[in-house]
C-alpha cells in the first residue's frame, strides 16, 4: 500500500528526515513511534505533499507520488487525521463531514457516508448541528477521524491524535482506532504514547532524531528493552 524509500527532508539548513524507509501493507496497522522532536508530524506532512523531500521516493497503491500535490494524494485514497484532531471549528459536525468527502459529488452517497460516520460514532450524530467548538476535546478527535473517512480512504495517516487529551479520552480514541482496524482500515498511526499505539497496530518503527532505529511487531517492540525504558515507563 505504502512503501517509503530514503526520504531525506531538510528545513532550510537542518536535516529533520535521514535516509528513512518503511513500509505499510493493504489491511495492516503500522506506527511510527517517537518522542517530540523525532521528526514524526515532518513524516506525516511529506507523505501528504505538505512538506516536499530533497532525497528518496513515496510509491503509494504502486504510484510514484513523491512530487504529487496534496489534492491528487487525497484523490488516490490518501487521508490525514491532523495533529490534536484539528477541525473546522467554527462549522457545524455536519459541514465538518460534508467537508470531508468534497470530492463526492453524489448527494446520495454523502448522506450513506454521513449515517455510516454516525453509526461508527454516534455522539456525533447527538451533537450533528453543533458548533465544532463547543464539542469535547475527545469529541473533536471522533469528528477529525470521521472527517477523514468521510473520503473512504485506502490508507488513514493519524498524527499523535493523543496530544492534549485527558487519560479517559485517549482509551475512548485509541478505542476507536482499534474498531477501525478490526473493520479493515488500513492505517499509519505516527504516535508519541507507544503504549497505547502499540494495542493497535500489527508492526511499529521507532523514529529517533529523523532516523528509523528499530522496527519489529508490536508485540516485540512492547517487550523490547530499549522501548520500554524509553517509552512505556520502563
Amino acid at each position: 500500500m505504502l512503501q517509503v524509500e530514503n526520504l531525506d527532508v531538510h528545513y532550510g539548513h537542518i536535516q529533520a528526515l535521514r535516509d528513512v524507509s518503511f513500509t505499510v501493507n493493504n489491511d495492516e496497522g503500522v506506527a511510527v513511534l517517537g518522542a517530540n522532536g523525532a521528526g514524526k508530524s515532518t513524516l506525516i506532512k511529506t507523505l501528504m505533499g505538505w512538506q516536499m523531500p530533497t532525497r528518496g521516493r513515496i510509491v503509494f497503491d504502486g504510484k510514484d507520488i513523491t512530487r504529487l500535490p496534496i489534492w491528487e494524494r487525497t484523490a488516490l485514497g490518501l487521508a490525514v487525521v491532523p495533529e490534536s484532531g484539528r477541525v473546522f471549528r467554527d462549522l457545524t459536525v455536519m459541514q465538518n463531514l460534508e467537508l470531508g468527502a468534497y470530492t463526492e459529488k453524489n448527494r446520495a452517497a454523502i448522506q450513506t457516508r454521513m449515517h455510516e460516520m454516525f453509526d461508527l460514532f454516534p455522539v456525533l450524530n447527538e451533537r450533528k448541528n453543533q458548533i465544532a467548538k463547543t464539542l469535547s476535546g475527545g469529541e473533536q478527535q471522533m469528528l477529525a477521524i470521521a472527517r477523514a473517512l468521510m473520503t473512504r480512504p485506502k490508507l488513514l495517516l493519524i498524527d499523535e491524535i493523543s496530544m492534549g487529551l485527558m487519560p479517559i479520552l485517549v482509551k475512548k480514541v485509541f478505542e476507536v482506532i482499534a474498531q477501525l482496524r478490526q473493520s479493515g482500515v488500513t492505517i499509519l498511526l505516527v504516535e508519541q504514547n507507544a503504549y497505547e499505539a502499540l494495542k493497535v497496530v500489527d508492526r511499529g518503527y521507532v523514529l529517533e532524531n529523523g532516523r528509523i532505529v528499530l522496527d519489529d511487531t508490536a508485540t516485540a517492540l512492547t517487550q523490547n528493552p530499549r522501548v520500554k525504558a524509553a517509552y512505556l515507563g520502563g
